[in-house]
């Protein structure tokens, strides 16, 4: 299979990569609009002319987003919490031309849970999204070339998704292995997407952002930032060279969601701006989407394990 490529590199910005597109019209809807790579994200969309509304916790959090963005509306979403994404899916009226699963938490450092028993970053990373999807299928359907995109991470290449024990209730709570685990889930959501929804036109992909500087990375130790070059030895953050800025980690995100480069593509993975290769994962592994965050059989396991909880 032929992997899809593009000419934009790891250092192209969402700007550029939307340069010359005009999605006047089109109706988007980024999670975890009011920060980091989601502000970027619905900046680059906006200003290419997509009507964006910022699903977020705290709407509050994005008033400066809206006011600086005209095309921009911010509504309240809690992904963890089932009554808010029904309650979002409910008030939506209208096309969803691209769904993009941005919003995300990162190494809880102990182990918390929904209010329907779900380890909190892959209710949140993952569940959250899945039910939120579902609820926009008639949306989606209904727009002219759907798109769903899902924001993933390099953290998928090392841990495959425990089918086992996913919610950590039998086995020690490691908060950089439920990261992982979540975000494999997240590209086996993308796969899913593919595979159930294909009679509706609807594509689906995932992507990984890189490393930057946002909130995302709030729990991660000193001693873990050091080890990627980020933090100084007195608590200074550090640009290293393998280093995005936000404007840079969000272009492959919009890439998915708009560029007329990825059309008809559907079910897999990018970063920076080109299809990833598959891979076998493993520790050692630092690029590429790993075997079984893209195994159909295995995003059909998940689809099911997770449907009775959307409801």
């Amino acid at each position: 299979m032929k992997l899809t490529a593009t000419r934009f590199g790891m250092r192209a910005t969402a700007e550029e990569v939307l340069d010359g597109i005009d999605l006047s019209g089109r109706r988007m809807i980024v999670t975890g609009g009011a920060s980091g790579l989601g502000t970027e994200t619905v900046r680059a969309l906006a200003g290419a002319g997509a009507d964006v509304t910022i699903a977020t916790r705290n709407p509050a959090a994005a008033r400066h987003l809206v006011a600086e963005l005209p095309r921009t509306r911010a509504v309240a979403l809690d992904l963890s919490d089932p009554g808010s994404v029904r309650s979002f899916c409910a008030d939506w009226d209208g096309p969803v031309d691209a769904l993009v699963a941005n919003a995300g938490v990162m190494m809880l450092p102990t182990r918390q849970v929904d209010a329907r028993g779900w380890e909190l970053q892959l209710a949140t990373n993952y569940l959250g999204h899945f039910a939120l999807a579902t609820g926009l299928r008639p949306a989606l359907r209904a727009a002219e070339r759907p798109r769903v995109v899902v924001v993933s991470s390099g953290a998928q290449l090392r841990a495959g998704f425990d089918f086992d024990d996913p919610q950590f209730e039998r086995h020690p709570y490691d908060p950089f292995l439920a990261y992982a685990r979540s975000k494999t889930a997240d590209v086996l959501l993308a796969v899913g997407i593919s595979r159930h929804w294909a009679e509706d036109g609807i594509t689906a992909n995932a992507c990984a952002p890189g490393w930057i500087h946002t909130n995302l990375t709030r729990h991660l130790d000193r001693a873990t930032m050091q080890a990627l070059g980020a933090m100084d030895t007195d608590g200074n953050l550090l640009t290293p060279d393998h280093y995005k800025t936000p404007a840079q980690g969000a272009a492959t995100t919009v890439l998915l969601a708009a560029s007329p480069l990825v059309d008809g593509v559907t079910g897999r993975y990018f970063e920076d701006n080109q299809e990833a290769e598959v891979v076998d994962g493993g520790p050692d592994v630092m690029a590429g989407v790993a075997r079984w965050s893209v195994d159909p059989v295995l995003a059909d396991r998940l689809w099911d394990y997770a449907s009775p909880f959307t409801h």
